[in-house]
């Protein structure tokens, strides 16, 4: 009996396929039987998103998590076997979240893997600080319990884009913060074109404080010292 490969996932590198890699690399889930895939997110957009991005037909389900009755998460899970082997050889592998160290892939559709880590694993903050009058500010945050991870990704935005960030240790995890400039030179890189896949949510939230730092902000505000959090 000949049985057929599982391989439903075209792999072919453009801006909805580093998107949907980047949200594997933040939320994403590989099986160790080496077939199986999974995303995991609260946002059942992001659920959908992924599925556009890969072209997948297969059906979301409900999970909890955490030992709670109620089913919060979406999951959307495949198998398939070559793109299974082709994550593993990219650098993502099955236990990821400590193991991942950096994932290979092309400068040039970076920007769209960066921005599935956002909407992954990304936090984004507006704040006011009390050392200068209309001080307001805001800060881009990706979180991962892989040290090297973290420092990869510091490293190649550096190399790409020119923006230095900073870390420090969060509950459990490693944060990779961008404050002000930094975070604005990295939106225009994530949002560099229509028609592109995001996470509205997070999106509007970027556009409103662009919008209000147009107003109130203050260009040199860049380092996070004193800085009262207001909104996440």
């Amino acid at each position: 009996m000949v049985f057929k490969v599982q391989e439903k996932v075209k792999i072919k590198w453009s801006s909805d396929f580093a998107y949907a890699v980047g949200l594997i690399a933040s939320d994403g889930c590989l099986s160790k039987d080496g077939s199986h895939i999974s995303f995991h997110s609260k946002e059942i957009e992001l659920i959908n998103k992924f599925k556009y991005a890969l072209d997948l037909d297969n059906k979301p389900y409900r999970v909890a998590r955490g030992g709670e009755q109620e089913k919060k998460y979406f999951v959307l899970a495949f198998g398939d076997k070559i793109f299974h082997q082709y994550l593993n050889g990219i650098g993502i592998t099955s236990a990821k979240s400590k193991t991942i160290k950096a994932v290979d892939v092309p400068d040039n559709f970076f920007a769209d893997f960066f921005r599935g880590l956002f909407d992954g694993d990304g936090s984004f903050y507006t704040f006011w600080d009390k050392r200068w009058p209309n001080s307001f500010g805001f800060k881009l945050s990706i979180a991962s319990a892989s040290i090297d991870f973290i420092k990869w990704l510091k490293q190649k935005l550096t190399d790409l884009y020119g923006v230095k960030g900073y870390t420090h240790k969060g509950d459990g995890v490693l944060n990779l913060e961008y404050v002000k400039g930094d975070s604005k030179r990295l939106f225009a890189v994530m949002y560099y074109k229509d028609n592109l896949l995001f996470f509205s949510k997070k999106y509007i939230k970027v556009k409103n404080a662009l919008e209000k730092d147009k107003k109130l902000g203050i260009d040199a505000l860049q380092k996070p010292r004193n800085a009262a959090v207001a909104q996440r």
